[in-house]
């Protein structure tokens, strides 16, 4: 059955999970609830820059983002690069970020009011971007005080999609993974609650989010109707917005709330 939707709220509940049941949400960073592209692109240019190697186009590192740091390196040098050379350019990228990450980053819009609504549930963040850096942006944005954890890629002896990260925070949340979504916008984040056996939930923006299709979560977003079997789901839902001032706009930008419909 189709029913139309508010005019700014857009969702596509691909599966019945029991929503009411939620109690743990845990949510991507880079790309789901910050727009932190432009620094990071940035910061791997001058990692190339000092590296002597030719800048790349902002398309091509967009598309390396969401592995973690040494993985984005490792791509951007190619793989001629010797062992020595990502040493060097790994901590030269990691200074140079930590220097210039609230350059352009900031929350996408909604976000914030989202979180404050949203304070009720036990959240956590699990990125693949480095700990220290990820808190440091959160408490820049007011956006920490929201997250009992923060985990990120040198927490762990593996990364997302590995799901020891996600087990880790049920484990501390007291939660059965079907007691948990993992909201994201890659399909790293997407196997990540398979793996970990959570609900998953995408958003259609972000860095990776053009790539994951409907069938493969729990929750896709997408267009400005509902598409559900039953009437008055408990539902993730995503707000529309405008992209951080950076002069285009993005359709489907992050608003995730739990609501009645």
């Amino acid at each position: 059955m189709w029913k139309q939707a508010r005019p700014y709220y857009n969702c596509l509940l691909m599966t019945a999970p029991n929503f009411s049941s939620v109690r743990a949400l845990i949510f991507d960073l880079d790309g789901t609830l910050i727009d932190s592209q432009r620094d990071l692109i940035r910061s791997v240019n001058a990692m190339l820059e000092e590296m002597g190697r030719e800048q790349l186009h902002e398309d091509t590192i967009s598309a390396y983002i969401g592995h973690g740091a040494p993985q984005l390196i490792g791509q951007a040098l190619g793989q001629k690069a010797s062992e020595e050379e990502r040493r060097r350019a790994l901590q030269f990228f990691l200074g140079y970020y930590e220097d210039h990450k609230m350059d352009s980053t900031c929350a996408y819009p909604g976000v914030p009011e989202a979180l404050e609504e949203l304070a009720s549930y036990p959240m956590a963040i699990l990125t693949n971007k480095p700990v220290r850096i990820s808190r440091r942006i959160l408490e820049a944005l007011g956006l920490a005080k929201y997250f009992r954890a923060v985990y990120g890629g040198n927490s762990f002896e593996t990364k997302k999609p590995d799901p020891l990260g996600a087990q880790t925070i049920l484990r501390e949340f007291a939660a059965a993974p079907p007691e948990a979504i993992l909201i994201g916008d890659s399909e790293v984040d997407v196997q990540t609650a398979r793996n970990a056996g959570t609900l998953a939930a995408a958003v259609n923006y972000g860095f990776g989010g053009s790539g994951i299709t409907g069938e493969q979560t729990n929750f896709f977003c997408y267009g400005t109707e509902i598409r559900s079997t039953k009437q008055r789901k408990r539902m993730l839902i995503l707000r529309r917005g405008s992209r951080c001032g950076h002069g285009r706009n993005v359709k489907d930008v992050a608003h995730l709330v739990i609501r009645e419909h």
